[in-house]
């Protein structure tokens, strides 16, 4: 188990990090979804590959904003074949026609979860919400990101075009723990990391709506005994207009 404690170790001083240096970037990403929501618009999440998850981690929690609308793309998913994921967040062009049928505007803001933040989707995703007039929020790894080139054909990265950066602190490759043995690095740490930074980002959130006296919709658990009744509340108004519910 000592490389499992060498992980976790790890990952309490990636936390660290991302106290000792995220939370300016914090409050500022929760500003704009605070923004969007006073406004009646909607946190639009996204990501590829596995970043997909961050796109789900703050749709329909147990604690979380009733106004997330997740863009959930099954082709740049792992679920309809991984391999081929990897190849269509590659593609130019592809981005535009996702967001087309989403009903997003200026009100709006969008999360974008990236850990290299240089395959095309991603690059094209900010140039398509940003034309929309909505704010982004990038969710990427700036060490990773900094020491690879872009893969689209602007030569730019994720980092260098949203409005505000959540950085997860983590290293190169993502995976932090190399092993001589087999001579590869396991121990991936973006979803862990990735995870709490956005839940951070909605408390920041809610915080700065609650001192504007707007109170939040938020979902409870549906695994409390009152959880069904609150939830049903909100889904009698958002099912109809977050498709995903």
């Amino acid at each position: 188990m000592n490389q499992a404690k060498t992980y976790i170790e790890h990952l309490q001083q990636l936390i660290q990090r991302v106290l000792e240096t995220q939370l300016p970037q914090i409050e500022k990403a929760g500003a704009l979804i605070a923004s969007s929501l006073l406004r009646q618009g909607y946190l639009y999440t996204f990501g590829t590959g596995h970043s997909h998850m961050m796109a789900e981690e703050l749709f329909y929690r147990a604690g979380g904003l009733a106004r997330v609308y997740p863009i959930l793309e099954d082709a740049l998913m792992l679920h309809n074949g991984a391999v081929k994921s990897t190849d269509m967040e590659r593609l130019e062009g592809y981005a535009e026609l996702i967001l087309n049928r989403y009903p997003c505007c200026e009100n709006d803001c969008l999360l974008i979860a990236s850990n290299s933040g240089r395959n095309p989707v991603i690059i094209e995703m900010v140039f398509a919400a940003q034309k929309r007039g909505m704010n982004v929020i990038a969710l990427t790894n700036r060490a990773h990101s900094e020491s690879q080139t872009s893969r689209h054909s602007s030569g730019y990265k994720l980092y260098e075009l949203a409005d505000v950066v959540l950085d997860n602190q983590g290293c190169v490759g993502d995976a932090s723990l190399f092993i001589p043995e087999i001579n590869r690095s396991i121990g991936a740490t973006s979803t862990s990391l990735g995870a709490l930074l956005l839940q951070a980002t909605v408390i920041a959130a809610v915080e700065q709506l609650l001192e504007q006296n707007y109170q939040p919709e938020i979902f409870a658990s549906s695994n409390l005994d009152s959880g069904d009744a609150i939830n049903q509340q909100l889904l009698s108004v958002y099912q109809p207009l977050i498709k995903p519910l």
